[in-house]
């Protein structure tokens, strides 16, 4: 069965499944021989089949020595690491661990009878999980002896919270959670061995965020990251992490946002290189100088700045010809490695090799280049749609389809492990994370890039934008200002309007009366006339 992104759900673990899997269990330990005892105990008690299950202790350098307690599992052994921290411990642990499953257990915690059966459960159905048990927190005073029954002794106990809370926003890590590996805890934790031999052991350079940063190496190695209550376990006394967070998270971002691309937040520097890039960039070098150039360069200035680029070709087969170098058949690749030999962001390799830990391979074809936001528009798409491939049309022809690709690292990782014989790889990709095509006109990429302005240009641009925006902002306020002025005038006006109506109502009163007056002084003028005519004598 085939897991499309982290949705586990279409596994079946059987309930009456035969055991077969071997599981070490690694406990490293520093000091608390009494805690050791009781883990012991709890890994003796379990419901798997005991010659199963082997138990390798590592004492990472206490004083006085830890010893084997008379109650433990059969199959324990001890050992010494000298080199202090719980990495180098658990790296001690794994070196001697033979199982087909790696369970790393701390030396405080005590499994529920089931719990090693809840994990070996999954294992059965398929080998690229990795499974994290419950871990409650205890405040009771450490027993002399391990319970008959932990819940009644060491209950009410407080959750793993943020795991509790991150398996609840993300309907139990399976609605396209964007880190799932942060799921991957040292306390309760078990890994197919497979999947540890591809990502490689703990950083033994970190200083703290181990757990989460090979978390990280295992999602890129194709893993599945499951959550199982029932492998419930109690943690004697809160860690160090509940007792100290904001330190903690200090010490551990300062480390891991080198070494784990996906913490996005802890990469804002717009320009900062980084031991693991986010993408990496394959181009032939072959190609020719001024289209290599133009490629590599586009790259380099576009709005991604978290990148590397792998240039390929025959840098080693190289023979610089000293006495005519124009006349040089290789003078191109010259040129191409002397142009980028001492550019941090570009390695130039024989075959095209891509640290497996960086998430996005970029492909990009003879004579292609990005534009400027192409990368950074294609990586949205790849990461919002959760898609493990998206192919770039770039030309199409009578002589075949020329394409760039985004791939997603742990979606090719997965789809390896899961390939049959003769099965392309890309139909596989479909399967386990999606594959997409798009034009490569929408996404701006050119056989033509654009000139690089440089920073320079750019800042340039800024302080020209913002000097323009300082002008329109200076003449808002002066049309403002306009504005306020004419609102005043026409306040003016239509005060003046008003009086103006008022004088103009008076004078047409006036002009009536005055009509009024001229009538009547017409009539009288009248009557006076007819009644002077009247009074005159007859001839």
């Amino acid at each position: 069965m085939r897991v499309r992104g982290n949705d586990y759900r279409v596994l079946r673990p059987a309930e009456d499944f035969t055991p077969r899997l071997t599981v070490s269990v690694i406990v490293p330990a520093y000091g608390g021989q009494d805690k050791l005892d009781l883990a012991l105990a709890a890994l003796a008690r379990q419901t798997y089949p005991a010659e199963l299950i082997e138990v390798v202790v590592v004492d990472n350098g206490s004083t006085p020595p830890l010893r084997l307690p008379d109650t433990r599992p059969p199959g324990t052994r001890l050992i010494v690491c000298d080199r202090p921290g719980r990495a180098a411990a658990r790296n001690a642990g794994l070196a001697e661990a033979g199982g087909d499953v790696v369970h790393w257990l701390d030396s405080d915690v005590l499994p529920a009878p089931g719990a090693v059966e809840a994990h070996m459960r999954w294992h059965h159905v398929a080998p690229y999980l990795v499974v994290t048990g419950y871990i409650r927190f205890t405040d009771v005073p450490v027993p002399a002896e391990l319970p008959d029954d932990l819940e009644q002794a060491f209950e009410p106990a407080e959750p793993h919270g943020w795991i509790v809370e991150l398996v609840e926003r993300t309907d139990g890590l399976t609605d396209n959670p964007q880190r799932p590996f942060s799921l991957h805890v040292g306390g309760a934790t078990s890994v197919a061995a497979r999947l540890i031999e591809a990502a490689g052991p703990m950083d033994e350079d970190l200083v703290l965020g181990q757990d989460t940063e090979m978390g990280y190496r295992l999602a890129q190695a194709g893993a599945v990251f499951v959550p199982e209550p029932r492998a419930r376990a109690y943690h004697l006394g809160p860690t160090m992490r509940m007792r100290d967070k904001e330190r903690i998270d200090r010490v551990s971002h300062a480390f891991v946002a080198d070494r784990i691309p996906s913490y996005r937040w802890l990469r804002s520097h717009p320009g900062r290189q980084w031991k693991v890039p986010y993408v990496t960039a394959v181009v032939d070098g072959t190609a020719g100088y001024e289209s290599v150039r133009g490629t590599v360069d586009a790259l380099l200035a576009g709005t991604l700045a978290d990148l590397s680029v792998v240039v390929t070709g025959p840098w080693e087969s190289l023979e610089r010809e000293r006495r005519a170098p124009l006349a040089d058949p290789g003078l191109d690749l010259v040129l191409v490695h002397g142009h980028y030999l001492h550019e941090g962001r570009v390695r130039l390799c024989d075959t095209p090799v891509v640290d497996p830990a960086v998430p996005y391979v970029l492909r990009l074809p003879r004579g292609w280049a990005p534009g400027e936001d192409s990368l950074a528009r294609l990586l949205d798409l790849c990461r919002d749609e959760g898609l493990g491939l998206v192919n770039v049309l770039l030309d199409e022809s009578p002589h075949g389809v020329v394409a760039a690709r985004l791939e997603r690292t742990s979606a090719f990782a997965r789809a390896r492990l899961l390939a049959r014989s003769g099965e392309d790889v890309d139909d596989v990709v479909d399967e386990v994370a999606g594959v997409t095509w798009v034009e490569g006109e929408t996404y701006a990429f050119t056989t033509e890039p654009a000139a690089v302005t440089g920073r320079r240009g750019v800042l340039r641009a800024r302080d020209e934008a913002q000097a323009e925006a300082a002008r329109l902002a200076k003449e808002v306020e002066r049309l403002r200002g306009q504005v306020g002025k004419w609102r005043e005038e026409a306040g003016k006006w239509r005060k003046s309007t008003v009086e103006l109506r008022r004088d103009v109502s008076a004078l047409r009163r006036q002009l009536a009366a005055a009509n009024r007056a001229q009538q009547s002084m017409r009539a009288l003028l009248s009557t006076t006339v007819k009644r002077a005519l009247g009074k005159r004598p007859r001839a």
